[in-house]
């Protein structure tokens, strides 16, 4: 068999350098929208729940855990992570939605979303927690008693649903709420500037309030007296102890009418917390 290697690249030629000279079109980066810029105080505020100082606040803080080494010319800054991620927070979207708001992936927005949620936890101990000194608890019962003259009051509490997936396996029936779907029971103390002072978020769906309580770190650490005689007011959810008060079920006469009157306004703080939840 006679083999003539110069006739294949001669009939070949044209292919060849066609696909030698061949050029991928330019890559380009879209430039993505400023939204720091493109939104007045009060548009930004009702599409990322938060104003544009408190984004360059929190921004600051979790710089550095959300930054890569390798900038490209692609890479994603900082503030659009953090952006992306709130939107997420305040509309609820699916991760595929939120992506479209900054031109990525569905798979790049959940890697931003899991980065920028993580960096934030990070943060909690930092600004969620109870009165360390007396001077805090004074400030705390002065507060809330100028709500609707309650005394010694240095915390509200109560629960929230958050909806979650189906777990899946044995124990996803636990999850489930008396409402149907799948949720978290979570437990939150506030002060009366809507602060969250304390957090429980590992309780299942089905759990009631009271169980949390009984479990928390919080209950203990007022069974101890760690804050002196300080009270917790809460909803008819909870047990009325001397620890904990709650609204009287049936009133009697125009005391008790008061007396409930006086602990669901001071309790108030926390159901504006939760919003429409």
């Amino acid at each position: 068999m006679n083999f003539q290697p110069n006739i294949l690249f001669d009939d070949d030629d044209d292919e060849i350098l066609e696909f030698i000279n061949y050029r991928r079109r330019p890559y380009t980066v879209r430039d993505r929208i400023n939204h720091m810029i493109k939104w007045d105080d009060h548009d930004f505020r009702i599409r990322f729940r938060l104003s544009k100082v408190v984004v360059e606040q929190v921004l600051e803080l979790i710089t550095d855990n959300i930054s890569v080494e390798n900038q490209w010319n692609c890479a994603i800054a900082p503030i659009d992570k953090l952006l992306l991620t709130l939107r997420f927070y305040a509309t609820g979207s699916f991760l595929i939605t939120a992506g479209d708001f900054l031109g990525v992936s569905k798979s790049s927005a959940c890697v931003i979303v899991r980065t920028v949620s993580t960096a934030i936890a990070s943060l909690c101990h930092q600004f969620i927690r109870m009165p360390t000194t007396d001077e805090e608890v004074y400030t705390l019962q002065r507060c809330f008693y100028k709500i609707a003259r309650f005394p010694r009051a240095i915390g509200a509490i109560d629960c929230t649903h958050i909806r979650i997936q189906s777990p899946g396996g044995h124990n996803a029936e636990y999850f489930q709420n008396r409402k149907g779907y799948f949720s978290l029971n979570v437990q939150t103390v506030v002060s009366p500037d809507l602060k969250i002072m304390d957090i429980v978020a590992r309780w299942p769906g089905s759990c009631h309030d009271q169980t949390i309580f009984k479990n928390s770190n919080i209950y203990s650490q007022l069974v101890n007296g760690k804050w002196g005689n300080s009270l917790i007011v809460a909803d008819s959810g909870y047990k009325n102890t001397s620890h904990i008060v709650t609204p009287f079920i049936n009133p009697r006469g125009n005391i008790e009418e008061l007396y409930n009157e006086s602990i669901i306004r001071t309790r108030n703080p926390v159901e504006r917390t939760y919003g429409d939840s």
